[in-house]
Formats: C-alpha cells, structure tokens, sequence
C-alpha cells in the first residue's frame, strides 16, 4: 500500500532539513564567524548607548536585537533566495516533479536552518549578555515560548512567500535580499524599541513578524522594557498569530503560482513577462 500524502510529505521535511542540520557542523569555522561576526555590530551600537550614557535596558535591548538578527538573515538568504539557487544548480526541476507540496520542502528547510540558527543566536545573546553585564528578568517562560513559536512561524512562512515571488526576479534575488537587510534592522527595531519611530511607523513595520516578536520579547527578558513597548504582549501574540495564518496563506498561493507558469510556459523562467 502506498504511504498517505501526509507521509510523503512528512519524509520530504525530514529529507530536506537533514542536509542543513548535518551540514552546520561540517565547517567548524563557519560556526565561529556566524557567532563572533554579529558581536561587532552588536558592541558597536552598545558602546554608542554607554557614551550617551543611556539605561542598562538599552543595551540590553541591542544585545537581545543582535541575536535576532540571525533569524531574519537565515529567512533572507536560507529561505526567499533558496529556490532560486537550486534552479542555478539544477534541482527545482526535480522538486516540481516530485510528488510532494512544494511548502513541505521549504519547511523541511526552514526547520533545519532554524535549529542551526537558534544555536547561533543563543550563544550571541549569552556572550553579549556576559560581556556587557545585562541581567535578564524573563517574566513568563510560557508566553515567550508562544511568542518566539509564533515569530518563528510567521517569519519563516513570510521567507516561504519570498521564495517563489523571488523565483520572478530572477538574478535580482540577489540584490533584493542586500535591499532588505539593513533597512529592516531601522524599521523593526533590532537596536532600539520601534514605539520610538511614532506609531504610524511602527505600524507598518509591524508586517514584518520580527518587529513584533521582539517588542514582546523585550517585556518579557526586562522589567522595565513595558514602558518601551510599542503594545502589549498578549495584543502582539494575537497579531503574530494572524500574521502566521496570512503568511502561510500567502505562501501557499504564490508557490502555487509559480508551479502554474512553470506548467503554463514550460518552464520556470528567470523573469516572467
């Protein structure tokens, strides 16, 4: 008897992230740069914050926003651009034949990098933590356990929805992730609190998943971080919640768009016109 879709698509997540969970310890050397590189930016802007004299949270805030930042590098170049280097290197043809959903791929990819990921983040924020003497109050482990499972979630499934729209850049996959690196950092505020930009601004930022993510996180690792947050925790749990369902969604149908040119023109083209 074959096995059931859920099956297939369950070995495919599994096929996908084993490569990428192997593979973060094939290289020692890349473990020590993805760790020891975030650092600088880290103690750049933390030693900024200590000539100006600003409060411990502030730094704190920066240190917490320098560990994040490898979450949404990995969404930038381990998710949206993934589809197209595997079209460069000849195996997207093999996984629009394969019957499989094309998400489970990206989520066997998105769970593989998110554990190497979470490794590397962690040992920035504790590093940082040491270095610059933060001190951590976490308020709740269960609701910033829901709120990084949420963050991660919508985040990931933002990168799934990238994937196939950057799939119609072609070679400009490339250049949009560079566009969407460094200004994301100002306008989600990975190194100070976004209610400071003013609320229409912060707003909008709060499309991006992380922008969220972090206001609520900052409450909950600093007792005095509510009186930096742009909403409450529980108000940003909820819209992360939506914002897991829209960007799933939204994955689903771009992914699903992008399979009908390839059946349509006959192949997956670099720009579609």
């Amino acid at each position: 008897m074959s096995d059931s879709w859920l099956i297939v698509n369950l070995r495919a997540i599994r096929g996908r992230a084993y490569p990428r969970v192997v593979g973060a310890t094939r290289e020692p050397s890349w473990v020590f740069f993805e760790i020891v590189l975030p650092l600088f930016t880290v103690a750049a802007y933390a030693y900024i914050y200590k000539f100006m004299d600003a409060r411990g949270e502030l730094i704190g805030y920066v240190v917490l926003g320098g560990a994040m930042t490898a979450f949404w590098l990995n969404v930038l170049w381990g998710m949206a651009s993934q589809f197209y280097w595997e079209k460069e290197i000849g195996n997207l043809q093999l996984y629009m034949m394969a019957p499989i959903s094309r998400m489970s791929i990206l989520a066997g990819m998105a769970i593989g990098g998110l554990l190497s990921t979470t490794l590397h983040a962690a040992s920035t924020l504790i590093i940082g933590a040491i270095i610059f003497d933060i001190v951590f109050h976490i308020g709740s482990l269960y609701m910033l356990a829901a709120i990084f499972l949420a963050t991660m979630v919508a985040l990931y499934g933002m990168g799934m929805m990238f994937a196939s729209l950057y799939m119609l850049f072609g070679r400009e996959a490339w250049h949009m992730s560079n566009l969407l690196s460094e200004p994301v950092y100002l306008a989600s505020g990975f190194f100070f609190p976004v209610k400071y930009l003013g609320a229409w601004a912060a707003a909008g930022a709060s499309l991006i998943p992380v922008t969220l993510g972090l206001d609520a996180m900052r409450q909950l690792f600093f007792s005095e971080g509510s009186q930096d947050a742009f909403l409450s925790m529980e108000m940003e749990l909820m819209l992360l919640l939506g914002l897991c369902g829209l960007f799933l969604v939204l994955a689903k149908y771009s992914l699903q768009y992008m399979e009908y040119l390839g059946k349509t023109t006959g192949r997956l083209t670099l720009r579609w016109q």
